[in-house]
């Protein structure tokens, strides 16, 4: 048991927990209108939550690190899904097809914003700038990750005007609004910092309930072999060493100090289940299932990893505040 809470997040095990409750106990019949609706709410109230956390205050100052903030989007939304478009076909050879969706899926989503923050100041990096830069990812995502699964997945996430307005309705009119709010509501937040932790974390325990029951009513365990899913945690973390060496490397020989390279390597190269979970049950109407099984392998994997290099990174000192709520995603 100690190991299993070592190198696992209580939160992912209780994740992983639901999608066990979801196998054995799917939503069926007359409970499935009553989850679907319940998810929907959760889903905008996440993006409400969202927006209203972000400062533009803490955006504002941020723009003076410019061009660490584009590296890290450079990053996490070109690199990362050239690497997805670059694996895709090989995945295809041996992954079922909706797994290697989802691994393409991955690849397009944002940065976290809470583990990004708790890693680099863990490694002593530059936390400021970190917070800044995955605000910046996670912003941007509301409206760069629907526009990046239609052009990189086109008819493969079954997109039409039904999705466009549930898109608006559910992600990005929630942030929007949150961000209006975020004068009246941002010292209420941040006061209560820990009760909103559990809010996210029950919505989207509900978001992956509702995803793997629709799949259970597909039967979508019938499709993918146990090889097949070591593969695909093989894969996952061949993907995130690339993307952290890659991050690493260019961030030195680009000239940023230590600092700025510790919160490059650890926002460029994160993926933010909290986003993607929500996204893809708007953005793939025809269910998710087993598609967002690579992104919780990889979400995973990030903390282990990031966890382990944050601790071993040289002793330096922290420019900025570390972030006192711990690793949230």
């Amino acid at each position: 048991m100690r190991f299993i809470t070592k190198y696992l997040d209580g939160y992912v095990l209780a994740l992983l927990g639901m999608v066990a409750l979801a196998c054995l106990l799917p939503a069926r019949g007359g409970a499935v209108a009553p989850v679907e609706w319940a998810t929907n709410i959760a889903i905008g109230l996440l993006f409400f939550l969202y927006g209203a956390r972000l400062s533009t205050e803490e955006t504002k100052e941020g723009f003076r690190h410019w061009r660490l903030h584009l590296l890290v989007l450079a990053f996490t939304f070109v690199a990362f899904p050239l690497l997805g478009l670059v694996i895709r076909p090989i995945a295809d050879t041996f992954l079922p097809h909706t797994l290697s969706l989802g691994l393409l899926y991955l690849t397009l989503l944002p940065s976290t914003v809470q583990s990004s923050v708790t890693f680099t100041s863990l490694a002593r990096g530059n936390v400021a700038a970190s917070i800044c830069a995955a605000s910046f990812s996670n912003m941007l995502g509301v409206v760069l990750t629907p526009l990046l699964v239609i052009g990189v997945m086109g008819g493969q996430a079954a997109f039409s005007l039904d999705s466009a307005e549930k898109l608006i309705v559910q992600l990005l009119l929630p942030f929007i609004l949150g961000q209006f709010c975020h004068k009246r509501l941002g010292g209420f937040l941040a006061e209560h910092k820990q009760g909103l932790t559990y809010l996210d974390r029950g919505g989207i325990m509900l978001v992956a309930y509702s995803a793997f029951s629709a799949g259970m009513r597909e039967h979508m365990w019938s499709h993918v072999t146990v090889w097949q899913v070591v593969a695909l945690l093989l894969i996952c973390a061949v993907l995130l060493a690339v993307v952290m060496v890659g991050s690493y490397v260019t961030a030195r020989r680009l000239g940023f100090s230590r600092a700025d390279q510790v919160a490059i390597v650890f926002c460029g190269s994160k993926k933010s289940m909290a986003s993607g979970l929500p996204m893809a049950t708007v953005l793939f109407p025809s269910g998710v299932g087993l598609l967002v099984l690579p992104l919780m392998m990889f979400h995973q994997l990030q903390l282990i990893v990031c966890a382990q290099v944050a601790r071993q990174w040289p002793d330096k000192p922290a420019l900025g505040r570390a972030p006192e709520d711990g690793v949230r995603e």
